[in-house]
């Protein structure tokens, strides 16, 4: 079962990249009390992941925040060492990457995809939401092969 508007982010673990090396998270601890913008890839450095999907974060970061977003939230399901490099490489500070190694996030929201056919086993769906206080505000999820829904362009639109 998908997650919806209206449910709460479920009890997970994720994990951060830090100078002092991987830090677990807890997700609900983590959303608790501020308002994130949270984009999900199949995959850190992958094509449309790289050009298209974090770039548009980056850019549209302070118009998010203008918008009442606190933080906003990069995730895939990629180790925690990966995802750092890939923000270092293409990002920037206003992005903070939560590692979901062991797709245990994708999972508990119901939006894992199979990207075997790629050699990427399990993986999470394309997606973005807004979620407020720990509560899911809004949700976009893709088509696969899609990317219009999930974009900041798209989440600039609704907030």
């Amino acid at each position: 079962m998908t997650i919806s508007v209206g449910d709460k982010i479920p009890e997970v673990t994720l994990v951060k990249a830090t100078p002092e090396g991987p830090q677990a998270i807890n997700s609900t601890e983590y959303f608790a009390g501020k308002r994130v913008a949270l984009f999900s890839v199949p995959g850190a450095f992958t094509p449309t992941c790289s050009a298209k999907h974090l770039p548009g974060f980056v850019e549209k970061a302070d118009d998010l925040k203008a918008k009442g977003v606190d933080e906003i939230v990069g995730t895939a399901v990629n180790d925690a060492f990966v995802m750092g490099a890939w923000n270092k490489a293409q990002g920037s500070e206003a992005i903070t990457m939560l590692a979901d190694g062991n797709a245990e996030f994708v999972k508990a929201v119901g939006l894992t995809m199979d990207g075997s056919g790629f050699g990427m086993g399990t993986r999470g769906q394309r997606f973005s939401m807004v979620i407020n206080d720990g509560v899911i505000e809004q949700i976009n999820v893709e088509e696969p092969g899609d990317f219009k829904v999930s974009s900041a362009e798209h989440m600039l639109g609704q907030l």
